[in-house]
């Protein structure tokens, strides 16, 4: 079974999606919080392996929360629960540590992806949060090509970033410097016309250019 915590501050919709958990044949709903401040108390004793994260809530918000549930356990994986207009928070959940990122208004369909793709280690956007965070943070929608197509070095930063790992954490993996690291991810974001690494994790997903699964 797998273990799930939802942190949400209004409490109709954090019951409404404990009941579409509890609907899921191979998962268990073991706890609920209603604030960060609240999940990080009880994370010291129950241990999810996926946590359902709202962003934006009293005391201790998502954000905050999901780093230091995570650097207290790195195997933790925190799926975002967004609002349409809350984009501008997915590039600081997606530095925090976070590894999914679902709409409010996710269907069963993309929950149950979402906690089988995290729970592999992979990346999930729902696809109509890619398509409006494509809209919004990449210039150059269709794949890179020719001069401007991404090297092999890139594709390996590339699928590190998409993987979660940091920029340190890449440059041990790849025996580099955290600044060429930098290079790499600078170059790949001006090829693509992306704003910033929310951009450049969409951008890479979207065309098919990391493994997703």
């Amino acid at each position: 079974m797998i273990k799930i915590m939802v942190v949400e501050d209004h409490e109709i919709f954090r019951k409404g999606i404990i009941n579409l958990l509890n609907d899921i044949k191979d998962v268990e709903v073991m706890a609920e919080a209603e604030n960060g401040k609240d999940f990080l108390e009880k994370i010291e004793t129950i241990k999810p392996d996926i946590v359902f994260m709202d962003i934006r809530m009293p005391e201790i918000d998502g954000i905050e929360a999901t780093k230091i549930a995570i650097a207290k356990n790195n195997k933790l994986k925190v799926i975002a629960l967004s609002m349409h207009n809350e984009e501008d928070y997915l590039e600081k959940m997606l530095e925090a540590g976070a590894m999914g990122f679902l709409l409010k208004n996710a269907t069963m369909v993309d929950i149950e992806k979402a906690i089988h793709s995290v729970m592999q280690g992979y990346r999930f956007f729902s696809e109509e949060l890619m398509n409006i965070l494509a809209n919004k943070y990449i210039k150059k929608p269709e794949p890179v090509k020719e001069d401007s197509e991404f090297s092999k070095r890139e594709i390996e930063v590339l699928q590190l970033i998409c993987d979660g790992l940091t920029n340190h954490q890449i440059g041990e993996k790849l025996f580099i410097s955290n600044r060429t690291v930098d290079g790499h991810r600078a170059r790949m974001l001006e090829k693509i016309g992306a704003a910033n690494t929310v951009g450049l994790v969409i951008y890479a997903i979207k065309n098919k250019l990391i493994k997703i699964d």
